[in-house]
């Protein structure tokens, strides 16, 4: 067993134990087969280069990794309840079989595969549950959802909101739970290694970011936090805590913990603080109602690119996040925007290992010279600046809400559709302005197309994968992109503009309208595989779909740690 492998036992231990619930009828993989699933997955190592942090910071990164192992172990208790139980039972499993159903676990930080649907592979096992642990066992949707309208305002926020749980209390009735108590052992731990860190850094925003954090998983407060991790500017880039609601599949409400650890690029951050001023100007011009733009964002709007050293929790399951836009918490980004952070290392690894073997399947033999890391890079970095952009906050049926509880579970598949879509038309905006340079236009189009197969892959039941195909739909029904003779797709230069644009004003317009059913609607009718398509994911069965991190520079710290801390007990 690897060291991440024992530490994530070890924490899990915190989580407490529940019952694997009741048999699957269908048939579970082999361990042969269980080989074939998760080679999908390309394993990959991930080294940064250290030699120029002091010895201090690289003692505060070990502290991050530790507090970051944490959280692992916490997110497996929030998926299901009944994880932490079936790792114990896995891990004592040293046949061929169990070394299998271990290794799927881990990429997927639960018994159901990703990239089938949440089908179970280990017997056993229940559905994937919409509810994960959020939610109390036995309850309905519906049950909750009418509890929630029966609350007071200022009681609905608090269940509706990020931080919460809801439980049953001693008399049988509905009661919200603080993060803060629901998981009060695995905050205690990981709030002590961030003070740990924070006392070793040099660097004050890092060291005000650690502080405040930790006192956030003590107090269920993380506004203050918040704001110190958007002032946040340091060499080292952590972001820990609870984030993404995906995994509350009811309603997209609740915020499942993930970590990420990266060391900053500064000349890649360099070159990208450009695109921060061009933010209010893509607003004014968004195809939409003028009614539903902002007519000022918030001041900041700080990006980093970084490299890799470790991610945990949701962060770190399944396809590997390429980059992100935080925080979530809609009181932050209304006054001071949000932070971008590009993940290069990562990208760089899915764009060899995955996007162009794709390229070579799906595209002509004269698109396939139009594929280019840099179109990718820069489409991933709209993709998440254009978070930022279109309705947030907006007013239904005259009561002041959000697009996210607005829309519920709809939310998050037509969020990461907009910020595809939006970020192509944000690029021909620049490209026109002459922000960007001219060569982009002809490469953007065609890597996004070939990036559409290799996003369609994660499934159309995950937000990313659903919101891809509903635009590749779009395209082709716009006559956008074109089916060839053999199979292959094509970009038709002369209508892709154009069809970017309609859907972007139709997809902003359904969420500044907060319209939940026209959001189901457009996904059920075009968040679907279409049979030529399908015919192209079949000849993609070779190519991996993703890529498995190894965090080799992560592994060489830990051990480092457990070194010094040996050291320190024979002094003693």
């Amino acid at each position: 067993m690897n060291r991440t492998l024992l530490s994530l036992v070890g924490a899990a231990l915190l989580s407490g134990a529940a019952s694997a619930a009741e048999k699957t009828p269908a048939r579970v993989p082999d361990a042969t087969e269980l080989q074939r699933l998760t080679a999908r997955f390309a394993p990959v190592e991930l080294k940064v280069d250290l030699k120029a942090l002091p010895d201090s910071e690289k003692r505060a990164l070990g502290k991050l990794v530790q507090a970051s192992q944490v959280v692992d172990a916490l997110f497996l208790h929030q998926r299901w309840a009944g994880n932490v139980t079936l790792l114990l039972d896995l891990q004592r499993d040293d046949s061929a079989l169990g070394r299998a159903r271990l290794h799927a676990f881990l990429l997927d930080k639960g018994p159901w595969s990703s990239l089938d649907e949440a089908r179970p592979f280990i017997p056993g096992v229940p559905p994937k549950p919409d509810a994960a642990n959020f939610y109390p066992a036995g309850a309905t949707k519906a049950e909750v959802e009418a509890w929630v309208k029966s609350l007071p305002e200022a009681q609905q926020k608090e269940a509706t909101g990020f931080y919460t749980t809801i439980r049953r209390g001693t008399d049988g009735r509905f009661i919200t739970v603080p993060y803060s108590v629901e998981y009060q052992g695995e905050l205690a731990q990981a709030a002590a290694l961030l003070r740990e860190a924070a006392a070793l850094t040099k660097q004050p925003t890092l060291k005000a970011f650690l502080t405040a954090r930790a006192d956030a998983f003590l107090s269920n407060d993380y506004y203050a936090s918040e704001v110190a991790w958007m002032q946040l500017d340091a060499s080292v880039e952590p972001t820990i805590g609870p984030y993404e609601v995906y995994e509350d599949n009811w309603f997209n409400y609740k915020a499942a913990f993930e970590s990420f650890i990266g060391l900053r690029d500064e000349t890649e951050t360099q070159k990208l603080a450009k695109f921060s001023g061009q933010l209010q100007a893509l607003e004014n011009a968004l195809p939409i109602d003028a009614k539903m733009r902002n007519p000022k964002l918030g001041a900041l709007a700080p990006i980093r690119v970084v490299n890799s050293l470790f991610s945990a929790g949701d962060a770190n399951r399944g396809v590997q996040t390429a980059a992100y836009n935080l925080p979530n918490d809609e009181r932050v980004t209304e006054k001071m925007g949000s932070k971008r952070v590009m993940l290069k290392n990562v990208q760089e690894a899915k764009f060899e290992r995955v996007l162009v073997p794709i390229a070579k399947v799906s595209l002509t033999a004269k698109d396939q010279q139009d594929v280019s890391f840099d179109a990718f890079f820069t489409h991933i970095l709209m993709h998440e600046l254009m978070h930022g952009l279109g309705p947030h906050n907006i007013t239904v049926d005259g009561k002041q809400t959000t697009v996210r509880q607005a829309l519920q579970v709809a939310s998050s598949a037509l969020e990461e559709a907009k910020a595809d879509i939006s970020g192509l038309w944000a690029l021909q905006q620049l490209v026109d302005k002459g922000v960007i340079d001219k060569q982009l236009e002809r490469t953007m189009y065609t890597t996004f197309l070939a990036s559409a197969f290799r996003s369609i892959r994660f499934g159309v039941d995950e937000a990313h994968g659903k919101g891809i195909a509903l635009q590749l739909n779009h395209f082709l029904d716009t006559g956008a992109v074109k089916v060839n003779a053999d199979g292959t797709f094509s970009v038709v230069p002369e209508k892709i503009r154009q069809s970017v644009t309609s859907l972007t004003k139709q997809l902003m317009e359904i969420q500044g309208r907060g319209d939940r059913k026209a959001a189901e609607l457009l996904l059920a009718k075009m968040g679907v595989v279409r049979p030529p398509v399908q015919k192209v994911l079949e000849k993609l069965k070779d190519v991996p779909v993703d890529i498995e991190p190894r965090y080799v520079t992560a592994e060489e710290l830990a051990r480092e740690a457990v070194g010094s801390a040996s050291d320190t007990a024979v002094r003693k």
